[in-house]
């Protein structure tokens, strides 16, 4: 697999990730896609949805080999949680 070089910062990314979510996909999300993660490509919009993260980025790769991924999760403001460490 390959490595595709970030061509934007991560918080437009994350904007045009949301925005194409919010505007595109949501609408076509049923109530048994909870909890999933959505792989977005941001400059076309297409789309990999799947329970596995790993899977959604994978299949959206081998259809657009230099997509630029944002990655989300259905229900959820973030795609992971880290809890338990703490700094001091």
């Amino acid at each position: 697999m390959s490595t595709t070089i970030p061509r934007r910062s991560l918080e437009e990314c994350s904007r045009i990730g949301h925005e194409i979510f919010d505007q595109s996909i949501r609408m076509k999300l049923a109530a048994a896609d909870h909890g999933k993660f959505v792989a977005v490509e941001i400059d076309g919009g297409e789309f990999e949805i799947d329970e596995d993260d790993y899977t959604a980025v994978t299949r959206l790769q081998q259809r657009i080999p230099d997509a630029e991924i944002w990655l989300l999760r259905v229900g959820y403001p973030t795609a992971y949680k880290f809890t338990g460490i703490r700094c001091r």
